[in-house]
């Protein structure tokens, strides 16, 4: 199977949300032309500077109008913060509209200021992510929801198969593969204490272990890395764009009481996973990540690194032309 090949965007311009929302459209719809496979878009509440869009589904229904062959996902929806019966019907009406292309990413969430709002605590996450996911998967299968009469319109059934699981942990992992959904697997991780140097495959590999030990047998796997990548025509120009967002990432993620590595724009590029430069640098950087070797889709997000919309594009462009080609030849090992 071919591995495919996504585009993630948090909408983290420095623009105004409605031109968030533009810029975000005209970049899937560019990724579209380019063969990309999907597009995803992730979920969050309040903090405009951590990503730029609340209602995920939304505005996928808009992009959907506007591309055909492009599989549109999220990534992720706060599950816990749902009321996960308006979940299933938005997500229902959305996948028609966008004659089957939906793919549905949920987490439990990771800001805890932003639980409050909705009657939560950030400590109950879990349990209101497994309650909900219960909820939402028994409205694909067409339950009755608390009534005989009641059941989802429009039907939905074959949603609970493009579900996919975030997380940070082995006994997530495990659980995603035990129910068969999909695994997903973030652009960066914070490291053990004591060992910032450790590479990011060294922790995500694991979780892909405990996924496939889990997973039913005769079901499929899917996984899912996302991974920041910037290409740019040459490598220095593309260092030079990169600094500012990853020198920014570096003070909060020390202020947040994490260990770097160091402090070289080379250790920055390692701390935060960062693939970065020409389109030959970045292909060989990637080759050195294992875990892209037993995924079945990589999605690729600029983010940290903070370049222009015109970038943007140029970095989508390179990689459709240059690096996706390579990346779906790969032979996966389990």
């Amino acid at each position: 199977m071919t591995t495919r090949i996504g585009f993630f965007t948090r909408l983290l311009e420095k623009v105004p949300a409605q031109a968030r929302y533009r810029l975000a459209t005209e970049q899937i719809q560019h990724a579209e032309r380019l063969g990309f496979d999907t597009a995803w878009i992730a979920q969050h509440h309040f903090h405009e500077h951590e990503g730029g869009l609340p209602s995920p589904l939304l505005l996928l229904a808009h992009v959907a109008a506007l591309t055909s062959r492009i599989r549109l996902g999220t990534a992720i929806i706060t599950l816990p913060m749902e009321n996960a019966l308006r979940v299933a019907e938005d997500a229902a009406v959305l996948d028609l509209l966008a004659d089957g292309r939906l793919e549905i990413g949920l987490g439990s969430g990771g800001t805890p200021t932003s639980f409050l709002p909705f009657g939560l605590t950030f400590e109950r996450r879990a349990e209101a992510f497994a309650d909900n996911l219960h909820t939402l998967l028994s409205a694909w299968r067409g339950d009755s929801l608390a009534h005989p009469d009641n059941h989802l319109y429009p039907a939905a059934p074959t949603l609970a198969q493009r579900v996919w699981i975030a997380t940070f942990s082995a006994e997530g992992a495990a659980r995603a593969g035990q129910a068969g959904h999909g695994l997903m697997l973030s652009r960066t991780q914070p490291r053990p204490p004591g060992r910032p140097e450790l590479p990011l495959d060294a922790i995500q590999n694991p979780l892909i272990d405990a996924y496939l030990a889990a997973l039913p047998k005769g079901v499929e796997p899917r996984v899912l890395a996302s991974r920041t990548a910037f290409v740019a025509d040459s490598d220095a120009y593309a260092r030079r764009v990169a600094e500012p967002g990853l020198r920014q990432q570096a003070a909060q993620y020390r202020a947040s009481g994490h260990e770097l590595r160091g402090e070289t724009l080379d250790e920055l590029f390692g701390q935060f996973d960062a693939h970065v430069g020409d389109a030959e640098q970045v292909k060989a950087s990637l080759a050195r990540d294992s875990v892209l070797q037993r995924v079945t889709e990589i999605s690729f997000q600029v983010h940290s690194v903070e370049p222009s919309h015109e970038e943007t594009l140029r970095s989508i462009e390179l990689i459709g032309e240059k690096i996706a080609p390579v990346l779906r030849s790969i032979n996966r090992r389990s």
